[in-house]
């Protein structure tokens, strides 16, 4: 440094003596009248203007100041290279410790955990397994009673849905049967059409009473009584099985027992009194005064 600043100063002052020559050499060629006169005051000089010495000496100090400065300038790029370096340094050193004590706390919180609450998981697992097996359960269980009663309810309405469309085939069917019934004259017919009724309908007081008719009119009188009282076993208050008796009594000549029915017909339904009157099987009794005493015929018109 000392050395440097020696060149600065000596480069100064060779400077300064070299502009003010110049300068003197200027005005004195300026003052001069013409270039002759510069001519001669060359001629007239008695040491050469530069010193080889002094030259040397000034560019050394120049060489030797710019390798100076260069060298500070590469050592000023060297020391921000090397405090950049640092800095870099500094955070790759911060993030990998912050990363390294961030897995520190991670594998000591695992550890306290496996060391103390393993047991504690594992109980609260296997409870909420329990108690989900166990709600589990519980729901299939209520669906399956739910399930079980809506098939019952099913069952039993497909069963009586069956059953009516039974019964509506059967009520058809037996309808179809008593229109034949109305319809034929012959009266074995229309017992084997009574039959085939009281196979739909077995007992049916209303075939039985009608089926007695039907074998009335054959002639068979007792089968007739048996019949009817077939049908008052299943129909106590069935008028026409009595109506039917009576006829059958009347055939018989059990006149007694016959106005004893003709009179259980009446109570029960008073419209029979036109067929009573109306009825063949039963002209032998128009004679009888217990008969005309029940159906209120005047016994000296009746003479």
């Amino acid at each position: 440094m000392p050395r440097l600043l020696t060149g600065i100063t000596l480069l100064g002052l060779f400077a300064s003596t070299a502009w003010a020559a110049s300068d003197k050499d200027a005005a004195q060629v300026a003052d001069g009248p013409a270039p002759e006169q510069a001519r001669a005051v060359v001629e007239q000089l008695q040491e050469p203007l530069y010193n080889p010495f002094v030259e040397r000496y000034v560019l050394d100090e120049l060489k030797a100041l710019r390798t100076q400065m260069a060298d500070q300038r590469a050592e000023m790029i060297q020391q921000v290279v090397d405090r950049e370096h640092s800095a870099v340094d500094r955070a790759v050193t911060y993030a990998t410790d912050t990363i390294t004590y961030f897995f520190y706390v991670i594998a000591a919180a695992s550890s306290v955990l496996v060391l103390v609450g393993w047991s504690s998981i594992r109980d609260i697992k296997e409870r909420l397994h329990s108690v989900a097996e166990e709600e589990i359960s519980r729901l299939v269980r209520e669906y399956e009673a739910r399930l079980a009663s809506i098939e019952e309810q099913l069952n039993l309405k497909s069963r009586h849905i069956e059953e009516n469309r039974e019964a509506i085939d059967a009520t058809n069917e037996v309808q179809s049967l008593w229109l034949r019934a109305g319809q034929e004259p012959n009266p074995a017919n229309k017992i084997a059409l009574y039959d085939q009724i009281m196979r739909i309908r077995p007992y049916d007081p209303e075939a039985l009473t009608y089926k007695a008719d039907a074998v009335l009119e054959l002639g068979e009188a007792q089968w007739a009584t048996n019949l009817c009282h077939q049908a008052l076993r299943h129909d106590p208050d069935n008028s026409h099985a009595f109506f039917q008796l009576a006829c059958a009594a009347a055939t018989l000549g059990h006149f007694e027992d016959a106005v004893r029915y003709l009179e259980e017909t009446i109570q029960r339904s008073d419209t029979y009194r036109l067929d009573i009157m109306e009825e063949p099987t039963l002209e032998p009794l128009k004679d009888f005064p217990p008969f005309r005493a029940l159906m209120g015929l005047d016994p000296e018109a009746g003479e």
